[in-house]
């Protein structure tokens, strides 16, 4: 499992023109669900990310997490982080999961951050979405469940 984390100031999906779901402070979550992933993954990258210090406290430090100041987050399923662009012009994707298992998973993703007291927002599985952000910092992280 991949994820791609952005502290945002806001961020919002908008789909055929409607802006379907929005937050304010707090993190994008760009996820990818690879071949093999499940409950284990899930978890691993969920800890990390509500806990990770990123956010910046009285004297300019990254020393509080998302559960410190009351973040939100807004996650999108992205099969993209899971491209391999190593041979050829045209990226490969077969890493990544098939959208019958990924979908359950973007879902239950969401349901354990938001177990934290975090609100979330989400995409549209499969959609052709537009995002948009206003990158805090910028700060953008790059988690890998293999290498937690």
């Amino acid at each position: 499992m991949r994820a791609l984390i952005q502290r945002v100031s806001q961020a919002s999906v908008t789909v055929d023109g409607q802006r379907i779901s929005e937050i304010g402070q707090g993190v994008l979550i760009l996820l990818g669900i690879g071949q093999g992933d499940g409950e284990a993954q899930l978890k691993k990258i969920c800890e990390k990310i509500v806990h990770l210090r990123i956010f910046e406290d009285e004297e300019g430090k990254m020393n509080r997490s998302l559960l410190d100041i009351n973040g939100q987050a807004l996650v999108v399923s992205q099969f993209t982080l899971y491209a391999d662009a190593r041979k050829g012009r045209r990226p490969s994707f077969i890493n990544a999961a098939s959208p019958a298992l990924a979908e359950p998973l973007v879902q239950r993703f969401q349901e354990m951050i938001a177990s934290y007291g975090i609100p979330v927002a989400g995409g549209i599985f499969g959609a052709d979405m537009k995002v948009g952000l206003i990158n805090d910092g910028p700060v953008t992280l790059w988690l890998d469940s293999d290498q937690l």
